[in-house]
């Protein structure tokens, strides 16, 4: 029974509360939520890449960009597919929207030190 729950509970991140995260650690992290704004998957995708292996914060937060991003695409992806019909371009303008609140609010997190999950996001990397 301890295995299905443990299979089931999602993997949250080890906080290590007497590690301060430094201020570049902060910046790699905003910067991994704002490019998606810009770059969609790529930017969080380069920043993750490039750093993850340097600090446990930015791996979370390049991974939730990711995650994110990828997400969004996909539902992008399927309101351009279904702009044959208005709701579509509905769907569209909502991701939109969607991608500029969520990243900025994830960008705000990360500068504050702060470990954020993005909401309504599938976990494609774990």
């Amino acid at each position: 029974m301890d295995e299905l729950n443990e299979k089931e509970t999602p993997e949250t991140p080890e906080i290590e509360p007497d590690v301060e995260i430094t201020s570049d650690e902060k910046n790699m992290a905003l910067l991994a939520h704002i490019l998606g704004i810009v770059l969609s998957f790529l930017g969080p995708l380069i920043i993750w890449l490039i750093k993850k292996d340097e600090s446990k914060f930015i791996d979370h937060h390049g991974k939730e960009a990711l995650n994110f991003q990828l997400t969004m695409l996909i539902a992008y992806i399927v309101g351009g597919i279904l702009t044959m019909v208005v709701i579509g371009a509905c769907i569209m303008l909502a991701v939109w929207v969607l991608i500029i609140v969520y990243s900025i609010i994830a960008a705000m997190a990360a500068n504050k030190g702060e470990w954020y999950k993005y909401p309504l996001t599938i976990r494609f990397i774990t």
